[in-house]
């Protein structure tokens, strides 16, 4: 039996355990810190391995190189559209499916569950091009089935996850509601929905990065710029500024694509963590 010693349970773990996170988070710290210098420099300096001498000054210029000549911001909002579509309609799908789920009991509801666990862990690449082949058919493409693939995508996890969150909410709650006259509805809206939304912002915001940074779906649906997402984007920009040697530029492409991220996450990471940690409130 494993001997458990009075400063582990008072303390903490050892220091030692953290090492290996320290480590990682100074070598991608070291990497974000290297392509934002290389995003400033000139392409000689790249070449030279001389990012951060910057002889020349500060060129801010190639952020305007792959933010508007590369049409960056086109891929941008593109992508910010489908995110908030996506979100929007997982979660007017989801919650409602997730609060029937967990409070009301009915025949097939425990298989209607474990067919939402089955379907959110088979890769989406894997049906990606039966759903293809069903959009083609029925003559849907661009931003419309992008949206309604993302959409789609989304539910099985989205629902899955608010399942917790309704069934810990105690039925005193419910049953107060209908005492004072309130539908079905109204509970749901009022009473059950304000008791989830911190479940809620988190999987939004989960969603949310999910479908602003994916690539292979919006490959497959998008053939046409204007309707082309960041990732995808990202890659035509990459090849036409690889073609001029502009890495420097390309540089700047990543910080953009990639700052949004990393802002969610600064901002949001609290709301994050303790919106995953539990659910409405037991009595």
């Amino acid at each position: 039996m494993k001997k458990i010693h009075k400063a582990d349970t008072l303390n903490g773990p050892s220091p030692l355990a953290y090492v290996p996170l320290l480590l990682w988070t100074a070598f991608m710290v070291a990497i974000l810190v290297y392509i934002v210098g290389a995003s400033l420099s000139v392409p000689r300096d790249v070449f030279t391995g001389q990012v951060f001498k910057y002889s020349t000054g500060l060129h801010w210029e190639n952020y305007v190189t792959a933010w508007t000549t590369q049409k960056l911001y086109v891929y941008f909002f593109n992508s910010l559209i489908y995110a908030v579509v996506a979100c929007t309609g997982g979660l007017l799908i989801s919650a409602p499916a997730a609060y029937v789920l967990s409070r009301c009991k009915f025949r097939g509801n425990h298989l209607i569950k474990r067919i939402l666990i089955l379907v959110m862990s088979i890769p989406s690449i894997l049906i990606i091009l039966p759903i293809y082949g069903i959009l083609v058919k029925l003559d849907i493409r661009g931003r419309v089935a992008l949206c309604l693939v993302y959409v789609c995508l989304r539910v099985p996890y989205t629902t899955v996850f608010l399942l917790n969150f309704f069934e810990s909410i105690s039925k005193t709650y419910e049953e107060a509601a209908a005492i004072d006259g309130c539908t079905d509805m109204q509970t749901f809206l009022k009473i059950a929905l304000p008791m989830v939304r911190p479940a809620m912002t988190t999987i939004t915001l989960f969603n949310f990065l999910s479908v602003l940074n994916e690539y292979f779906v919006a490959l497959l649906l998008t053939a046409s710029d204007g309707a082309t997402s960041l990732g995808v984007g990202l890659t035509s920009v990459v090849s036409a500024l690889m073609y001029t040697s502009n890495y420097p530029a390309i540089f700047a492409a990543v910080v953009i694509v990639v700052l949004p991220s990393i802002l969610i996450y600064c901002l949001a990471s609290r709301k994050i963590m303790y919106g995953g940690m539990g659910g409405g409130i037991k009595g």
